[in-house]
């Protein structure tokens, strides 16, 4: 499993301004913060489950994709299911679990953002659309209580339940 780095982010909570110990996003970064990663999941969203598919999807080295999927495995967003072909020696495809699942939103965000601000003059290379109905599929955050939250000027940083700053972690405090 990953360790995570001692020299963490700097958060502003209320008026208090201090290194918080365990970020989630740095946490985040340590397991899919990296090129190839972020591809290797592209692939897995859509529908790619064999090595020399996504291979060919992505353009990564041999050695690059099979330690970015082993990675992926280790950290429990995609799975191995073995797989024959007839005459051939078996194999593993790669499945996405729900941990993995649950970071689509976080890639269509990406996704979402590269469209807006670095697709080429003629448009995205890729639209979202509904299965269902064939609207274009779009992003929206929203409170707890229906509120539609349209950036960061609208949200509140509170401290929440297993918050560990860098000092309360040095003075052995709780969370330990």
């Amino acid at each position: 499993m990953t360790t995570y780095d001692a020299d963490m982010s700097e958060a502003v909570l209320g008026t208090m301004s201090y290194r918080v110990e365990n970020c989630s996003i740095e946490r985040t970064l340590a397991v899919v913060g990296e090129k190839w990663t972020f591809l290797v999941l592209r692939e897995a969203f859509m529908g790619v489950r064999r090595f020399a598919d996504m291979q060919a999807a992505t353009g990564a080295p041999r050695q690059v994709l099979s330690a970015r999927l082993t990675r992926l495995v280790e950290e429990g967003l995609l799975r191995k299911v073995p797989y024959r072909e007839p005459g051939q020696r078996r194999r593993d495809e790669y499945r996405l679990t729900q941990m993995g699942l649950d970071l689509y939103p976080a890639l269509m965000a990406l996704m979402h953002w590269g469209d807006r601000y670095l697709a080429d003059q003629e448009g995205p290379p890729v639209l979202l659309t509904h299965r269902d109905c064939g609207a274009s599929v779009e992003q929206h955050f929203r409170c707890a209580e229906g509120h539609e939250v349209t950036g960061p000027r609208e949200v509140t940083p509170r401290p929440g339940p297993g918050l560990r700053s860098a000092a309360t972690a040095r003075a052995g405090g709780a969370g330990d």
